[in-house]
């Protein structure tokens, strides 16, 4: 069984604090690989600033393309829209029989995770791996912490957001040493999040 890790993003754009978050997962749980898998439509998040689909998966691939153990993936742009976790792994699984997926999530997302499609099936069959975000609003008890798939681990806390990335090309400024170089050299000389 090879052990793969999704992690699910509009990735708009990619930037450093989602590699060293990967990068960490990987040399710090026994994942073998982690695919970066790019949502065409958050059901959740409006689509006006949402760069197109196959723009955001030519940073990531930019993005990870150093890195063996990390790949990028559209498995979502061919599955029907709103794309939904559950319908995704389930569709993984089915084409990987080999292979075992953990979900990778930010500490934000277990306030919502009850909303989720099916989440009570995405927390029995799958492992969820949850970094630490700083987050608006109250730090609930999480109950799921105590369910054995659910684990926090005490990666750093990247304060870097893509919609801060956004506001500041929009804004002319500097935004180098956010972004892997491969992904800055792609947005230069675009019109893009201008």
């Amino acid at each position: 069984m090879k052990k793969v890790g999704l992690f699910f993003g509009s990735f708009n754009p990619i930037h450093i604090g989602h590699l060293i978050l990967a990068n960490y997962i990987l040399e710090n749980s026994d994942m073998e690989e982690l695919w970066f898998v790019v949502s065409p439509q958050n059901p959740f998040k409006e689509k006006k600033s949402l760069l197109k689909d196959h723009n955001r998966l030519d940073m990531v691939q930019l993005a990870v393309k150093n890195y063996p153990k990390m790949r990028a993936s559209n498995v979502e742009f061919s599955l029907p829209k709103p794309s939904y976790t559950i319908d995704t792994l389930t569709y993984l699984q089915e084409k990987y029989p080999n292979y075992s997926f953990a979900l990778i999530m930010g500490e934000d997302n277990l306030n919502g995770l009850s909303k989720w499609k099916n989440s009570e099936t995405l927390i029995k069959n799958y492992q969820i791996i949850v970094y630490p975000r700083t987050f608006e609003g109250e730090k609930k008890d999480h109950d799921y912490l105590q369910h054995e798939n659910i684990s926090l681990i005490s990666a750093p806390v990247i304060e870097l957001s893509a919609t801060e990335i956004r506001n500041m090309i929009k804004a002319g400024k500097n935004v180098r040493p956010m972004l892997p170089s491969e992904v800055f050299e792609y947005l230069d000389g675009s019109n893009f999040y201008k």
